[in-house]
């Protein structure tokens, strides 16, 4: 019998009537019995249905509130009641994750408008002054990082010797002038002469004209009888004179024009030295220029080597020269290019100037990777072909650069390219809330 009592004892408590963590008091070993009407009774009681007057007493806590939730219990009973316990925490919470997700989509609408890249610096055209003549330096005016502007003094040079060479020069063009002065009077002479020879021509003219008449009239005498023959070869010969005499003075007329034209041949040979003499007056006066070297534009002074004393050799660099006009070069990725285009505007912070929102736009895109223009460009037909995604260089022009900081080459700069004109989310709630304001 008692052997009998026990197995129903052991099927009981392997049955599911036994259900741990009762609330209705504490149990041995955390298990308490279940007798089968009570199970019944538990099993109906959810099919029946209450009374809509009848008014639901709120439930109390209960008193295993703080243990270990018992196997039965489901996790949605768990959560509802965490609910229960920590209301204030759950809003708090919910609120939180509201804020966290509004804030999150409103920052991916800002940014997916920009395109931004750390690879970026500030570019310039640096150039390397130096002398184009030889000499002394006699002067250095300026000091390093100073700012210069278009025209400014940077150097100067020993001027003395192409001072005696620009007066050599300036002498020699006053010898072409009064050379060509005296062939201009020789030219006033000459044509006096070929007036004159002009007038002895007409004056042979018309003596040979008398003598002609003369040498006619006698020989028709002394044909008649009425005149010697003696008169008549007299006046013969006279003709023969005259006509020389013309051919005489006609041949001094040619000489005295001839000459005339030498002269002009010598003048323009003397024009052609007056022209050399001012082109090496001109040279000279250009060499005097060279010795004061300045500032082509406006710009800074770098790692600057001049010294006074100095012996400079033409070409030699006295100093580097930074422009004014710089620019940034970004290097986007070339799949940051898809929507980038010229004019499109841009915002910078410089790393040495990071409370600086510095302003611009897009002036170029570079037609072309920056490997394709290095010295060793990458040869992608050889060896095995891995793809890289390849940067390239925009061309960012500045347009509020400041003045009371010193901006030069190589400084890194982090841009940001607005690629998209329209407004974002996060823009057109401020631009509601400032209006809302202005209008409250």
């Amino acid at each position: 019998m008692l052997k009998g009592n026990s197995e129903q004892a052991l099927q009981e408590v392997e049955s599911r009537q036994f259900v741990p963590g009762s609330p209705d008091g504490p149990a041995d070993n955390g298990l308490t019995y279940s007798p089968p009407w009570k199970e019944k009774l538990e099993a109906e009681a959810p099919s029946r249905q209450r009374p809509a007057s009848e008014v639901q007493s709120p439930e109390l806590p209960s008193e295993t509130e703080g243990k270990p939730t018992p196997p039965g219990v489901s996790s949605g009973e768990s959560r509802k009641g965490f609910r229960r316990r920590h209301p204030i925490a759950v809003v708090i919470g919910s609120a939180l994750f509201a804020l966290a997700a509004g804030t999150g989509c409103i920052y991916w609408s800002y940014t997916w408008h920009f395109e931004s890249t750390d690879d970026a610096f500030i570019a310039a055209r640096q150039i390397a002054i130096a002398p184009k003549v030889t000499g002394y330096v006699t002067e250095v005016p300026v000091t390093d990082n100073q700012h210069v502007a278009a025209g400014g003094v940077i150097a100067r040079i020993d001027d003395r010797d192409y001072r005696i060479a620009l007066a050599q020069a300036s002498a020699q063009v006053a010898a072409a002038q009064a050379s060509i002065q005296n062939i201009d009077a020789q030219v006033t002479v000459q044509q006096a002469q070929v007036n004159a020879s002009e007038a002895q021509v007409e004056q042979a003219q018309a003596t040979l004209v008398f003598a002609q008449q003369q040498s006619a009239r006698y020989e028709e005498l002394a044909q008649r009888g009425a005149g010697t023959v003696q008169n008549a070869q007299q006046y013969s010969s006279q003709l023969l004179q005259q006509q020389a005499a013309l051919k005489s003075a006609q041949a001094t007329l040619t000489v005295a024009q001839r000459q005339i034209e030498s002269l002009k041949a010598q003048r323009s040979s003397a024009e052609a030295s007056l022209a050399q003499a001012i082109a090496q007056r001109d040279q000279a006066g250009l060499n005097l220029s060279y010795t004061i070297v300045t500032a082509a534009q406006a710009g800074r002074i770098v790692n600057l080597t001049a010294s006074p004393g100095e012996f400079a050799q033409a070409g030699t660099n006295l100093t580097m020269f930074v422009p004014d006009e710089i620019w940034v070069t970004a290097n986007f990725k070339e799949t940051q290019l898809a929507s980038m285009r010229p004019g499109q505007p841009a915002s910078m912070h410089i790393d040495a100037y990071p409370k600086r929102a510095i302003r611009g736009h897009v002036a170029s895109v570079q037609p072309g990777s920056g490997t394709a223009f290095s010295l060793l460009p990458a040869e992608n037909a050889t060896g095995n072909y891995v793809k890289v995604i390849q940067r390239v260089p925009v061309k960012i022009v500045i347009d509020n650069r400041p003045t009371d900081v010193a901006l030069g080459p190589g400084m890194s700069v982090v841009p940001s390219v607005r690629i998209n004109a329209e407004p974002s989310l996060y823009e057109r709630l401020t631009s509601s809330i400032v209006h809302l304001w202005r209008h409250s």
